[in-house]
């Protein structure tokens, strides 16, 4: 957004189209700086310019890009997904628990082979080597619906349920 009446960051005076900021550019001029690549000592005003053609600057600019990616450490959360899971039969991944019934359904319905529950096993209380037998049945008795969604509509249920009762039922008190 433009501002009606533009300040300087620094000092806090007023500044217009027309006018420099002669105090900001004598400072640049006054201050003495050394470039990151050959060391060369020269004013801050000139360091722009200078770093655009200095060979030494841009490899230490290049070394430095180098070792940001190498010593970039590999996040590994200990955490679970809980959102999306892999198909225990085919690997297929990214699916959300209505998509993982789905797609067994669709593609592994009569597929005997005991597999892992990956719903079950992201649950801190899952068991990651307890292979189910049947995992058709079991998706179908244990995971016909979301328990997120399940939670939070029981949440929203009760909070309806009080307000209309707030409304429709008020106490008055007595006290007087």
């Amino acid at each position: 957004m433009k501002q009606k009446s533009p300040i300087c960051a620094v000092c806090r005076s007023t500044l217009s189209p027309n006018r420099k900021a002669s105090d900001l550019e004598r400072q640049m001029r006054d201050v003495q700086a050394s470039c990151k690549g050959c060391n060369l000592q020269m004013a801050l005003s000139n360091l722009r310019s200078h770093a655009a053609t200095c060979s030494k600057y841009e490899s230490y600019i290049l070394e430095g890009i180098k070792s940001v990616k190498k010593e970039q450490p590999q996040v590994v959360s200990d955490v679970p997904n809980r959102f999306t899971f892999m198909c225990p039969y085919c690997r297929q991944q990214n699916l959300d628990q209505e998509g993982l019934v789905e797609h067994c359904n669709k593609f592994h319905f009569s597929d005997p082979t005991p597999v892992v529950c990956p719903i079950c096993a992201s649950m801190p209380w899952g068991d990651p080597g307890y292979m189910s037998a049947n995992f058709m049945e079991h998706i179908h008795r244990r995971h016909k619906f979301s328990y997120d969604t399940f939670v939070v509509s029981l949440y929203i249920n009760t909070v309806i349920r009080t307000n209309l009762e707030i409304v429709f039922f008020p106490t008055f008190s007595t006290d007087k």
